[in-house]
């Protein structure tokens, strides 16, 4: 089927051009009709790689030259969010997972008590103590309401000198991963939600009982956006976790901690390995832009690129703020893109990875 569509979609690319081509040939204006022709080059070629993206599957054996070209040229081509596809997903995502109720642990869908299961194990199971559950949020901070423009921001290292910060300031909703340094001018400072890996406790924080004014100061720059944590991913994140929870809540509680439902992981990463996303764990990010893609009007991706070179095949480091690589992980990232890629070809996200202007809000 996929074989036919493409001989279906080459035999119409070849008719239009030569029908430009005719029409080039008995245009007295010649100046004219070469830009009518690069015009109409131009939107053949751009109806060719949405083709080709709309029907991507995987990062395996990607000729990484033609591949960034190819994504270049695609992301220069004018952009049309598909309201069809961003309802389907949006629908879709809402019925097999609910990120509208169920994406955070709270007050009013945890009980005391309740059994808590593991995302990655069913060997072990917490059981939600009173202490605990009496510093859970009451309800989600959006609730009862569609999020408007929300920006995703990932920390690659594409956005370094990007100079994305005004326009994803002036986002309704904005996503950032990890406790992610940010600036007015590449990544903005607006912040609506923020994850934090627990081993960035375990590593950088592992003294924050005796000496809190690290943490609190590296969390206070978010103002008063929620700290989501994977509490119940594995086991040794939940009393890393807890011990964030714990010692910010008295003192900021104006910023709450928030821990991802295990229940809610576990669905969204079957129901992508249903649509073939074979990884052992989604990442937070690709997991925060499928939610997006449920709760907002439109979803906006910047700095998702995992590659080592940019668009112009420049080095690019890991992180925009850092040359740090993460340890090995289960994530994979390149097949994780694609996916991205595939939703930005149907208008249901648009990807940002050339640099910003005042001129592409």
């Amino acid at each position: 089927m996929a074989f036919l569509r493409w001989i279906f979609g080459l035999l119409i690319v070849l008719i239009v051009v030569y029908i430009v081509c005719v029409m080039f040939y008995f245009t007295p204006d010649t100046h004219s009709s070469r830009e009518a022709m690069t015009d109409a080059l131009q939107r053949l070629r751009c109806a060719k790689l949405k083709l080709k993206f709309s029907n991507i599957t995987s990062a395996k054996r990607l000729n990484m030259k033609s591949f960034t070209q190819e994504v270049d040229d695609f992301l220069n081509c004018p952009f049309k969010p598909n309201t069809t596809e961003q309802e389907i997903n949006r629908m879709r995502l809402q019925f097999c997972c609910n990120a509208t109720g169920s994406i955070f642990l709270t007050k009013r869908n945890t009980a005391v008590n309740q059994t808590i299961p593991y995302e990655t194990t069913i060997k072990s199971t917490y059981k939600m103590n009173p202490a605990i559950h009496s510093m859970l949020p009451e309800d989600f901070p959006w609730s009862g309401r569609r999020l408007g423009r929300c920006a995703v921001v990932g920390s690659g290292g594409i956005l370094k000198n990007s100079s994305c910060g005004r326009e994803i300031d002036s986002a309704d909703f904005v996503i950032r991963f990890n406790l992610a340094y940010i600036n007015d001018s590449d990544v903005g400072l607006k912040t609506d939600l923020v994850t934090i890996n627990p081993s960035q406790i375990q590593r950088e924080y592992n003294n924050m009982e005796k000496n809190p004014d690290p943490f609190v100061e590296r969390v206070s720059v978010y103002r008063n956006a929620s700290l989501a944590m994977p509490a119940f991913a594995y086991t040794y994140c939940t009393g890393l976790s807890f011990r964030a929870l714990k010692l910010l809540h008295p003192v900021r509680p104006q910023q709450p901690v928030v821990f991802f439902c295990p229940d809610y992981m576990r669905t969204l990463h079957r129901v992508w390995k249903g649509r073939g996303l074979k990884v052992a764990r989604l990442s937070s990010g690709f997991m925060l832009i499928s939610t997006a893609l449920e709760l907002c009007e439109s979803v906006h991706v910047y700095g998702f690129w995992p590659f080592d070179t940019d668009l112009q095949d420049n080095p690019v480091p890991y992180h925009y703020y850092d040359q740090i690589r993460p340890y090995r992980t289960q994530h994979r990232m390149p097949e994780e893109f694609v996916r991205l890629l595939l939703l930005h070809s149907q208008g249901a996200l648009k990807l940002h990875l050339h640099p910003c202007s005042s001129d592409d809000r």
